[in-house]
């Protein structure tokens, strides 16, 4: 349990520390726009992270989803959010408005880096205060059910490094499920007796759940 409460902690540190920078990123890009580019290094990040690990980039290195997790979880009602906004329809035409949305004004302000970079700042301020409000309403990490880099990734890599559950050893207690960031239940995955894979393409390989599952019937593959 102590080594649990060590790993939990150093977890949390790591994401406090990258929502630190996310908010200095924020602030200061509105009088150095070129840190605006901070937004599409972060995108090639997570997909090219995501190419052999999945949504591992969503667990704690990315700035904004840190920043969620660590600050915005103490306003949350923590509720589950619509189950639209977790539906491939919902989140593809996000993805392709605003990537349609982002070449448009990029065109429009080329050549121009002080503009291209300010439009990434207005952008990240927008959909960050976004992400707030529906952290407040349903979950702190509501904005990552959705995200579309985080869409990108489940299409690419979703099923990189999956979970597996013993359904012999899950007695269904359900902390899988209140630990996880993403509100994911590998425990409904158990069948037979059998070891099961979690078939769940959002997961962000936290591992939460794997080292607090009280039975040890997850891992990974």
């Amino acid at each position: 349990m102590q080594g649990l409460n060590i790993w939990q902690q150093r977890r949390k540190a790591k994401q406090l520390a990258m929502a630190v920078v996310f908010i200095l990123v924020v602030t200061i890009g509105w009088y150095y726009p070129l840190l605006g580019f901070f937004i599409p290094l972060c995108m090639i990040l997570g997909v090219v992270i995501g190419l052999s690990r999945g949504r591992k980039w969503c667990d704690w290195y990315c700035p904004r989803g840190s920043f969620y997790e660590s600050l915005v979880s103490s306003l949350s009602r923590n509720k589950d959010v619509p189950a639209f906004m977790k539906g491939m329809r919902f989140r593809v035409a996000l993805l392709v408005f605003l990537f349609l949305g982002m070449t448009f004004f990029i065109i429009i302000r080329w050549p121009d880096l002080h503009k291209i970079g300010s439009f990434f700042v207005l952008l990240l301020t927008a959909s960050t205060l976004l992400g707030i409000l529906l952290g407040a309403i349903f979950h702190s990490r509501a904005w990552c059910t959705f995200c579309p880099i985080g869409t990108i990734v489940n299409l690419v890599g979703g099923g990189k490094r999956p979970l597996k559950i013993s359904s012999r050893l899950c007695v269904e207690c359900r902390l899988c499920n209140k630990t996880c960031p993403m509100r994911l239940s590998p425990f409904k995955y158990k069948k037979d007796d059998s070891v099961q894979i979690v078939k769940e393409r959002d997961c962000l390989k936290c591992d939460l759940c794997t080292r607090t599952c009280p039975k040890r019937a997850l891992g990974r593959r």
